[in-house]
């Protein structure tokens, strides 16, 4: 039986197109020996679930593995291990330098049907995964400006175009009936670029906040048209909900509004009781 391969270190470069490029660093690799992604969970056990690219010669004790943008991975959470034959449990990889400044400020076609994004980062416990998105259509959130009264985002539409009755909706997951919607418009510049206000009150106003509440933010294109998630993933931030912190708004008496990004960045309106007169 082939020995486990011993610590294995990746560096991760980016282009423009999003193909990333792992330059690994591996102790006597087996022939054969293979880069291994695994999407996290149970997802990983089903058909699309791992992801095979073959390492080639980087240099002494260096291997590389491609993975192209047009390669199909689903939105999820991916690991990374090197796997060879004859060993029976692929080895976890580490992360290395990370260079993906070719992903920041992305500007695919708006009239592409998809988009996709990926982003390699480091775990909480010290291994190398890739947060991946497939979003069709897609809403990009751009600036986001802190008012006193309500928040005004920019943002680009992909897939889709802003039509008749466009508009934003804050929803609560928790009672879907809470919903409550205000206009969009079109944004001056590229085609595809929306802007909104979304006022703090009106969520506020509907009762007592006892704990936190995070009111998901929804673009609706067209009157009647399905209702597209609005997010950040065009850069290259894997989590946004602790890296961008924004300034809290008193919303109604006892009641703080703040606008955030969920681990998985997608805009959230969020209420939490606070001090009066804040």
């Amino acid at each position: 039986m082939t020995p486990a391969i011993a610590t294995v270190r990746a560096d991760c470069a980016a282009d423009p197109a999003g193909t990333l490029t792992f330059d690994l660093t591996v102790p006597a690799p087996a022939p054969a020996a293979v880069l291994l992604l695994r999407r996290r969970g149970a997802a990983g056990d089903r058909p699309g679930g791992t992801v095979r690219i073959p390492l080639d010669g980087a240099g002494p004790g260096r291997l590389r593995a491609v993975l192209p943008a047009t390669t199909g991975l689903s939105e999820g959470r991916w690991d990374a291990y090197v796997e060879q034959p004859g060993s029976e449990t692929p080895r976890a990889v580490e992360p290395g330098l990370r260079d993906l400044r070719a992903l920041v400020d992305r500007s695919p076609d708006t009239g592409a049907a998809s988009v996709s994004a990926r982003v390699p980062y480091p775990t909480a416990d010290g291994r190398l995964a890739l947060r991946c998105w497939v979003r069709a259509p897609h809403a990009e959130a751009g600036d986001v400006v802190v008012g006193p009264a309500g928040m005004t985002v920019e943002g680009m539409l992909y897939g889709v175009a802003v039509g008749e009755g466009a508009a934003v909706e804050a929803r609560l997951p928790e009672d879907p009936a809470r919903t409550h919607s205000f206009p969009l418009t079109p944004a001056g510049g590229p085609s595809g670029g929306f802007a909104f206000t979304l006022p703090y009150g009106p969520p506020a106003a509907e009762g007592p906040v006892h704990a936190a509440q995070l009111w998901q933010l929804w673009l609706v294109p067209a009157a009647g048209a399905a209702r597209v998630r609005i997010s950040r993933i065009l850069d290259d931030v894997w989590s946004r909900h602790k890296s961008f912190v924004y300034p809290a708004r008193e919303a109604a008496p006892g009641v703080l509004a703040t606008p955030s990004y969920t681990a998985d960045n997608d805009l959230c309106l969020r209420l939490e009781p606070g001090p009066a007169g804040r």
